[in-house]
């Protein structure tokens, strides 16, 4: 009876094994061509391990972010504090004095510092900009918490000190105000970057660039072409950002709104530039657009344009102001909500240009008219 019943099990393995073998092989061959696919690979496993490193260090735990506070003339609760709020004050604010209000109030309203605080009496004046609420909301909190303290160290006596937030810009100004210049600018050079390296990869494989390049046409005038082109498009994302948010999003812009247009103009020109770099290199289509995503997203939250850099380590902050976004982010901002002259775009676009200047040289050096 063992004997046939020993056979029978192993004819039913040997079916069984059978049965699973196709299933067994084809995962086999899959798992293969996926670890052999070097693009599946890439956005399977780096691309998200690289947002892992970007998260771990935009929201690195450093501790309470430190405010810069201006300080107008006397102030007995930071000149004079208990020995818990001096703790405080040591761990969380970076205090420079002034005797002069208007400058230093300016100085928050250009997003140069945090915070100005001044005494009215009994009342601790605090000085913030909207156009950074986390940043506002971190130097209110502080302060609030500093006159509690010094509240409390009056021995139960009745509340001596109180203290009185004031915005720096227009309390109405909504905020839209605040996200639609680094939106503006993060569009820009979405448009600019992907366009350039898509379209001359295509170009490159269809052989339009051979052809161009064959044809009786100066390069400056392929180059001028496209050069219009992205213009002409930046143009266009403006009017559909500006427009619907000034007549249904409650969008005010300052009196240099038309300012935001030269450096616009700087920044499509360094993006093109680096969508040339892209496409330079890029063998298809779907390349270029990983290259270009793989630079412009991380970019993206590097240069502030979802969430302010306040709480991020002091090398991201660093590593932000070499960014070409940061600095369209940045003069956005001024000439858009902050009011601020010409003068505010003179450094940006100085920066824009000499990116797109040497970027240009980088990618010209690898440029190929023909499918390699």
């Amino acid at each position: 009876m063992s004997a046939p019943t020993e056979t029978a099990r192993r004819e039913e393995a040997a079916g069984a094994n059978a049965r699973t073998r196709p299933f067994r092989s084809l995962s086999a061959a899959m798992a293969k061509g996926f670890l052999r696919d070097r693009m599946a690979l890439f956005w399977a496993v780096v691309f998200p391990l690289m947002f892992l490193f970007l998260f771990g260090g935009l929201l690195a735990d450093t501790g309470t972010p430190r405010s810069d506070v201006i300080q107008v003339g006397a102030v007995p609760l930071l000149d004079d504090p208990d020995p818990a709020t001096e703790a405080t004050i040591e761990e969380t604010l970076d205090i420079t004095t002034s005797d002069d209000q208007d400058a230093a109030v300016a100085e928050v309203r250009k997003g140069d510092a945090d915070a100005a605080v001044a005494m009215d009496g009994d009342t601790l004046v605090v000085w913030y900009s909207a156009a950074d609420q986390v940043s506002a909301g971190i130097v209110q909190g502080t302060f609030n918490g500093i006159v509690q303290s010094a509240n409390a160290a009056a021995s139960g006596q009745p509340p001596t000190y109180t203290m009185q937030p004031q915005q720096v810009e227009d309390e109405s100004l909504s905020a839209i105000q605040f996200f639609t210049p680094s939106l503006l600018g993060w569009a820009i050079a979405m448009g600019a970057t992907f366009g350039a390296a898509a379209n001359l990869v295509l170009w490159r494989r269809n052989g339009l660039l051979r052809r161009l390049r064959l044809a009786p046409v100066a390069t400056s005038s392929v180059v001028g072409a496209r050069v219009v082109t992205a213009l002409m498009l930046a143009g266009i994302q403006m009017a559909v950002f500006l427009v619907p948010a000034v007549a249904f999003m409650g969008l005010e812009l300052t009196g240099w709104w038309w300012l935001s247009v030269p450096l616009l103009a700087a920044a499509t020109l360094a993006f093109l530039a680096l969508g040339l770099l892209v496409g330079s290199f890029s063998k298809t289509e779907e390349g270029a657009t990983g290259a270009a995503n793989f630079v412009i997203l991380p970019m993206a939250f590097l240069s502030g344009s979802f969430f302010p850099l306040d709480a991020a380590p002091p090398w991201i902050v660093a590593l932000s102001r070499v960014l070409p976004l940061r600095w369209v982010n940045e003069g956005m901002l001024d000439v858009m909500v902050r009011g601020e002259g010409p003068s505010a775009i003179v450094l940006p676009i100085l920066a824009l240009l000499a990116f797109a200047a040497v970027v240009t040289a980088i990618a010209t050096k690898l440029f190929r008219w023909e499918q390699a």
